[in-house]
């Protein structure tokens, strides 16, 4: 398996977290984002739309991170990121989706690129837009997991699966913009549980060789 990704692009960040919880070794290609590799002729022959994360494996291309994890959850079932039951599959897969589909595409790069250079936003209207949505959709992740008796040791009972390996590279981005994570403590203490486990803890950005500062 190659990676192609971006130490920190949170969609690579699901897939490091996904292929590590399975078991699984890969090789990385490194993508670096901000100096526009992913516009390269090279990389658009892998991934046509030019974003990270993508998966080769063998003669096959995968890409978007869920996908990708959904992919590697049919075919190396164990250890299950998804819950046998349809309820809990579906409970799962809407967690993971506020924050795959509802606060990480208005808040990855290319969008604050958009906000910055033709919209002429400063840096402060920027860090607002982007908390702004985050909070909006942890308010709403924190009623789920505190109000379902589901919710354990991570967002599903007491594993690790799909919805935690989302919510992870969303909080570590939290971070990057400062937002007080105070009002979400059950958000926060899953991630303390999850930062315990060494699949998480290697997928960090921080821990990855092509880190720069």
């Amino acid at each position: 398996m190659k990676l192609f990704g971006y130490f920190r692009s949170s969609a690579a960040f699901r897939v490091r977290i996904a292929l590590n919880l399975k078991g699984l070794t890969y090789e990385d290609a490194f993508i670096h984002l901000r100096r526009g590799d992913q516009r390269g002729a090279d990389f658009l022959a892998v991934n046509p739309q030019g974003l990270v994360p993508a998966l080769e494996i063998d003669e096959d291309t995968l890409i978007q991170s869920m996908a990708i994890a959904e992919y590697l959850e049919e075919t190396h079932p164990q250890p299950p990121l998804l819950p046998v039951d349809p309820p809990g599959r579906a409970r799962v897969r809407a967690l993971a989706a506020i924050v795959a589909c509802d606060i990480h595409p208005i808040n990855n790069l290319r969008v604050l690129r958009y906000l910055s250079r033709p919209l002429g936003h400063d840096q402060a209207a920027i860090e607002t837009w982007y908390n702004h949505w985050i909070a909006t959709g942890f308010e709403a992740f924190e009623r789920l997991l505190t109000g379902d008796r589901n919710t354990g040791e991570f967002c599903h009972g007491d594993r690790p699966g799909l919805a935690d390996i989302a919510l992870v590279p969303q909080i570590v981005n939290s971070e990057r913009y400062r937002l007080d994570l105070s009002p979400y403590p059950t958000i926060a203490r899953i991630y303390a549980s999850c930062m315990n486990l060494d699949a998480f803890a290697a997928a960090h950005p921080n821990n990855q060789p092509d880190r720069d500062d």
